[in-house]
């Protein structure tokens, strides 16, 4: 059976073969789906003749002798070849217009480009060259011997030891965040103030002694050597401050003004400055009768930090009202009992809480170092001379004391709830570099030895832990270096 294609204008149709068994609906489908090719325009773009074979099971097209699919493109009738000739001859031909003439910027780079990448004798690539013989085997193990031989450039890795060197006990020692018990002299003495009475331990002999007591329903509340190391200032929970003479173990005279209990003392030279709960800070003149020389009242409560600068001319306060006070040394100086505390030269309430933990930089001036209590748990870094901070770091944890090294750039921090731990920190970029663990209640005070090589931190716990922390500048630097003058022969404070 065959069945003509309707004729069109233009188009030719070439008959479909259908078998005999098909029915009048596949006719159909098959009469829907058969296409026009479209008249031959030349003999050379004249599409071969389409054929559409439906058997039983498929239906697929015949394209000469190719068999495909009508929706992918055959390729067969193109000729590449003259296509190929027709693209070069049109890039000739543009290439002769007047129109694109050679930039002489272009031509110099591709000559420089040329000199850079070729040689200029042989046109060879000069790049993966070698311009010299590969030495032998022989003189290249000489050379890395001679490297070897070399100092690196490379700082060695300085050693913490994670445990402390010696362990002291320290009974009754006051669990209390805003005091300041502990303090080492120039003369590698410790004071620490245990409940009522403060002792002092050499550090050269392991001698321990008791240096005063207080009378009954009083103790001692802060302990402060003064730079010489022959005096030792006693703060008192009855608002007194008692000066002792370390050699003579007597008591030289007693300083009142204050109306509760002082926290915090810091010396300054021959000026002693106390901070009490009272909320003033008062600076006393050791040598003169009327020892009263200022009053600064900036704080509207508790002062638990002091610590004047290593030149002497500021002071830093912190209390208990989340704010850092600085004065200039000018100030403290001069009495002035109408405006006491309107000339504090910086004010800081970055901290959200207590400020006890007081640091100045040893290598940099006006550079100090702050630590905020268990809601604040930052250490921040301050230029006291324009007054910005610096920088600020998350322990996670109450900061309760700072020391910085005096030999690296680096500070040690300890810390209350909740790790009870030491760490040490590279400064500027804060990375932590060692972490120290084995009290097992609060850290809150620490002092360093006089060498600076050695810290002594004292915990709720009750304990007295010294730890070697920062290296020596003039040793090298290891596990099995010994701290100077630093005895083994007590276990105990008293």
């Amino acid at each position: 059976m065959e069945i003509p294609a309707e004729a069109t204008p233009g188009a030719t149709a070439d008959p479909v073969e259908i078998p005999a068994e098909a029915t009048p609906r596949s006719v159909q489908s098959l009469r829907r789906r058969t296409r026009l090719s479209p008249a031959p325009l030349s003999p050379l773009a004249r599409r071969p003749s389409i054929s559409m074979v439906a058997s039983s099971s498929h239906i697929f097209h015949v394209i000469g002798d190719i068999q495909g699919d009508r929706f992918i493109p055959n390729r067969g009738a193109m000729d590449l070849d003259l296509a190929h000739f027709n693209l070069l001859h049109e890039a000739r031909e543009n290439s002769h217009t007047p129109s694109e003439v050679a930039s002489p910027v272009k031509e110099d780079y591709r000559r420089i480009l040329a000199e850079s990448l070729l040689s200029c004798e042989t046109g060879s690539p000069k790049i993966l060259a070698f311009t010299k013989k590969i030495p032998s085997l022989s003189i290249q193990r000489c050379l890395d011997t001679e490297l070897d031989i070399l100092p690196s450039s490379k700082k060695p890795h300085r050693h913490i030891c994670q445990t402390p060197e010696r362990i002291l006990d320290a009974p009754e020692i006051v669990d209390d965040y805003y005091l300041n018990l502990l303090d080492w002299s120039c003369n590698n003495t410790v004071a620490v103030a245990l409940g009522p009475a403060v002792y002092l331990w050499d550090a050269d002999t392991g001698e321990s002694f008791q240096l005063s007591k207080c009378e009954e329903h009083d103790t001692v509340t802060s302990v402060a050597w003064s730079d010489d190391g022959r005096l030792i200032a006693v703060g008192l929970s009855s608002a007194c401050i008692q000066l002792w003479h370390a050699t003579s173990r007597s008591q030289i005279r007693t300083f009142r003004g204050h109306s509760s209990r002082v926290s915090s003392l810091a010396w300054n030279g021959s000026l002693l400055s106390s901070g009490s709960r009272d909320h003033k800070i008062i600076n006393h003149d050791v040598r003169a009768r009327a020892h009263k020389a200022s009053v600064l009242a900036g704080h509207c409560q508790e002062v638990c930090g002091l610590k004047w600068s290593p030149c002497g001319q500021q002071l830093a306060s912190g209390g208990n009202d989340n704010l850092l006070h600085i004065w200039d040394a000018a100030v403290a100086s001069t009495f002035d009992s109408i405006h006491p505390g309107s000339r504090c030269a910086f004010r800081f309430d970055c901290h959200r809480a207590a400020v006890k933990a007081l640091a100045w930089c040893p290598f940099q001036s006006r550079l100090l170092a702050s630590g905020g209590g268990t809601v604040d748990r930052c250490i921040k870094f301050w230029n006291t001379q324009t007054g910005t901070c610096l920088s600020s770091i998350d322990t996670l944890s109450q900061v309760c004391a700072l020391q910085w090294s005096r030999h690296q750039k680096e500070i040690l921090s300890s810390h209350g709830y909740g790790l009870n731990q030491l760490c040490v920190w590279k400064y500027p970029s804060m990375i932590r570099i060692a972490e120290l663990r084995g009290h097992t209640a609060r850290v809150i005070h620490l002092a360093q030895s006089p060498e600076g090589t050695t810290v002594a931190s004292a915990a709720a716990d009750e304990t007295l832990r010294f730890w070697r922390v920062f290296g020596s500048p003039n040793k090298k630097c290891g596990s099995d270096m010994k701290p100077s003058g630093l005895s083994r022969s007590a276990s105990s404070i008293r």
